[in-house]
């Protein structure tokens, strides 16, 4: 029997009858394939990766496989890229599990459909649900928090030391390293757990926040051109032609959007990205609170999220003051 923390524990309790569905449904099938969301992050790598690893780990007899968009400098510093696996690996018998995603037009991989069962993790709301069942707890810090106190009670199982790095990395990414309000007393037991297997903290900080010297002439640049609303919403631009004199992709625009986390005055505080996907062709918006949810304004901008991060976007730049005045009225 394992040990486990008594708020861990209670966790359990309140998904018991969908921990018992996942562990059943892992049991029955021979192929697993894991997808998370596009354009990721750290808790959708870090989930994906730590369950990728779990199940690599404890099932040595099964075929586990992940697929993805990579991250432009996570992969492969951080984490491995994703595999690129034909459309022969879809056509026999497999389970599709979902994690770090609500809108299913954003997973990043659209052959998940084509799965005999699909089983879903995640902490943000959903217009329509693509999982036979789920895991949804909209509270939760990050998916890789959900993710770890699942494998926590998965029966004779162990969580190692590569997929509990992972899982950490996650958790450190979405709760702003335990720094916005979804952390709670169960995120730091479950982060507790991960760091008893062993791993070292200290380099995974280092690894993930790790920056070349040429990345503090985009926060130079930054630093010269931010704006401040009359409520305190803080905000910078990034149009083309200022990524390609940094030589940044529009993927790193909002790496630098927690410079002004802990400046007084300032209450909230956005990363404005221009994304020429001639596709998707948006200003690609990270936005970032201290105390105030903004995830209503996300939503409103074609967006979502949690309380003090989410993402949105702005089609058209003309509709740039507009935002910014929703956003400087929370805190008028």
């Amino acid at each position: 029997m394992k040990r486990l923390d008594p708020l861990v524990k209670a966790y359990g309790r309140r998904f018991k009858r969908e921990y018992a569905e996942f562990f059943k449904e892992i049991g029955k099938h021979d192929r697993i394939i894991v997808f998370r969301h596009i354009k990721p992050d750290f808790d959708a790598l870090g989930t994906q990766m730590g369950l990728v690893e779990f199940l690599k780990a404890n099932f040595p007899e099964k075929e586990i496989h992940y697929v993805g968009d990579d991250h432009v400098t996570f992969c492969p510093r951080i984490f491995p890229n994703a595999e690129r696996l034909g459309e022969e690996a879809f056509e026999k018998p497999f389970m599709a599990v979902i994690v770090d995603v609500g809108d299913h037009s954003r997973i990043a991989d659209p052959r998940y459909t084509k799965a005999d069962y699909v089983f879903k993790f995640d902490h943000h709301p959903f217009n329509a649900e693509v999982a036979k069942c789920s895991v949804l707890d909209r509270s939760a810090a990050a998916a890789s928090e959900i993710v770890a106190d699942c494998l926590l009670h998965f029966p004779h199982t162990t969580i190692g030391k590569e997929a509990a790095k992972y899982l950490y990395i996650g958790i450190v990414g979405d709760s702003g390293r335990f720094m916005y309000s979804s952390t709670t007393p169960h995120t730091f037991a479950v982060a507790s757990a991960l760091i008893n297997t062993g791993i070292d903290i200290n380099a995974i900080y280092q690894n993930m926040y790790q920056k070349k010297i040429e990345d503090l002439k985009v926060t130079a640049y930054v630093l010269s051109n931010f704006k401040v609303s009359p409520h305190g919403v803080a905000y910078y631009l990034l149009p083309q032609d200022i990524q390609d004199k940094f030589e940044i992709t529009s993927e790193r625009g909002k790496e630098n959007v927690n410079v002004f986390s802990n400046i007084e005055g300032i209450n909230a505080w956005c990363s404005i990205t221009e994304d020429p996907n001639p596709k998707d062709y948006c200003w690609r918006v990270s936005i970032r609170s201290k105390k105030a949810d903004i995830s209503g304004i996300a939503n409103k901008w074609g967006g979502g999220g949690h309380a003090q991060a989410s993402g949105a976007r702005i089609d058209d730049i003309k509709d740039l003051d507009r935002f910014i005045k929703d956003l400087d009225d929370l805190f008028a």
